[in-house]
């Protein structure tokens, strides 16, 4: 967004905590984009330091929390590298998320009439759909600081600590404003019915799912899984939101190549190729391009060429088939 339009909206907001809070974050977003570090580690931490050295007028303002100690083991901060013009959605889902935004961008307005705004969001759908990326491209469109949680540190072999360690990460996304992004969700909310699953897996599910019930997050929550069909039930119910990411189309391939060669000269029809990529994820076709730019550099082309870019393409079938005997 041009820099005038971000100062326009920053005197909007003057007075709405959460408006402020998300107008600055997205200018230091920007700014990080730019490379201009310096400025934006001083900008955020001026805005860490609000409530503590502000005016009167701005004494309101929440800062941004620090991580609480017992939580930051399992709590990481991601500063997002990729805005929505770096994701391509289903017509399906880019409504949705055009309404989630609308309707945080003024859920007071909602609050005003009794209604609640949607915050807890379930992503489904295969690997490298583009689930992940949509979650830190949604996160620096609201100008939310993300925060992705590490279930590998979660999870604790000791008795009751799993619980005990989601309630602390829900209790630091009551508090802080963000987007707490938790991938692989079917690591924790597996079903309790399934053959071999332990009782402490069983409290663990049941004490998720109190949480999620009981959540008012100040920014969104949301979970992504690549096995939805494990899913405890009774999850499906707690999120306000079910997002499916599927494999992309013809459609979205092509405008997938648009964006990916931007910047580059090609010397090949990328719709000669469309019908060879179906089947592919966001994932497979990223690692594709990747590998036929390097190609034009390695020979020191002045643009990616038929050659180059079929050369790709054949490392990745050749991958993807051994990816797919090793799964059978």
């Amino acid at each position: 967004m041009a820099r005038g339009e971000l100062m326009k909206k920053l005197l909007a907001s003057y007075g709405r905590d959460e408006e402020f809070r998300a107008v600055v974050e997205q200018i230091i977003t920007d700014e990080e984009k730019k490379n201009n570090n310096v400025l934006a580690r001083s900008l955020r931490k001026t805005l860490d330091n609000i409530g503590h050295t502000a005016a009167p007028q701005t004494a309101g303002l929440s800062r941004l929390l620090p991580f609480p100690d017992e939580a930051k083991e399992f709590i990481q901060r991601i500063d997002p590298r990729h805005t929505s013009q770096d994701i391509v959605l289903s017509h399906e889902n880019l409504e949705q998320f055009v309404g989630l935004i609308q309707e945080f961008r003024q859920a007071d307005r909602l609050k005003r009439h009794g209604l609640s705004v949607r915050s807890k969001l379930l992503f489904c759908g295969p690997p490298g759909t583009g689930k992940t990326l949509c979650a830190e491209a949604f996160a620096a469109e609201l100008g939310l600081p993300l925060f992705h949680v590490r279930l590998d540190s979660l999870i604790s072999s000791y008795l009751g600590e799993t619980a005990s360690n989601i309630r602390k990460t829900f209790e630091f996304a009551r508090r802080q404003p963000c987007v707490l992004f938790f991938d692989e969700f079917d690591a924790l909310a597996r079903s309790r019915d399934e053959s071999g699953e332990h009782n402490e897996l069983r409290r663990v599910v049941n004490s998720l799912l109190i949480f999620i019930e009981q959540i008012a997050p100040s920014g969104f929550l949301i979970a992504a899984t690549n096995l939805d069909r494990h899913l405890d039930p009774a999850i499906w119910r707690r999120f306000d939101e079910v997002v499916w990411f599927e494999l992309p189309d013809a459609g979205m391939i092509r405008k997938y190549l648009a964006h990916a060669f931007k910047n580059t000269k090609i010397a090949f029809d990328p719709d000669a190729f469309i019908a060879e990529l179906d089947g592919f994820s966001y994932a497979d076709l990223e690692k594709v391009c990747i590998q036929a730019l390097k190609l034009s550099i390695l020979e020191s082309s002045k643009q990616v060429s038929d050659t180059q870019f079929r050369a790709a393409l054949r490392q990745a079938k050749r991958r993807r088939k051994r990816e797919a005997q090793v799964e059978s």
